[in-house]
């Protein structure tokens, strides 16, 4: 048994930069619409959410530890519970990796504030 740490951040003027120019393209290109859907609002709580979404995908990357390519953005969704806690969702090369991985367990934590995202993803490896 054991755990895996990923951290990331992410500068909210970056993704909102990504968003002014590439637009929808960009958004269908790195989130799912669960994501997006969960992000609306302002233009500037909309970009601090997304960029704490994308942070979130990295380090969750950093936990999957690929050796080849990495999964697809889409393939990492951050869901948001009605309650306001976020949890992971892993579909395609990413539920890959995390079961050759034996992750059994998933924590999430997103922030952002002064234009800065951030996210630390944990991940209990193996029978408990």
């Amino acid at each position: 048994m054991g755990l895996r740490v990923g951290a990331d951040i992410t500068r909210v003027d970056d993704v909102s930069a990504s968003v002014a120019r590439f637009g929808e393209r960009y958004l269908r290109r790195v989130f799912t619409p669960h994501e997006i859907d969960s992000c609306g609002g302002a233009h500037s709580v909309a970009a601090a959410s997304l960029a704490a979404r994308f942070a979130a995908k990295e380090a969750t990357i950093k936990v999957l530890r690929p050796v080849d390519a990495s999964p697809g953005w889409r393939t990492i969704e951050v869901r948001q519970h009605p309650s306001g806690w976020c949890e992971l969702h892993l579909t395609g090369d990413a539920a890959r990796l995390a079961s050759e991985a034996d992750v059994t367990e998933w924590a999430v934590s997103l922030t952002h504030e002064r234009g800065i995202a951030a996210a630390v993803v944990l991940a209990q490896c193996g029978s408990s």
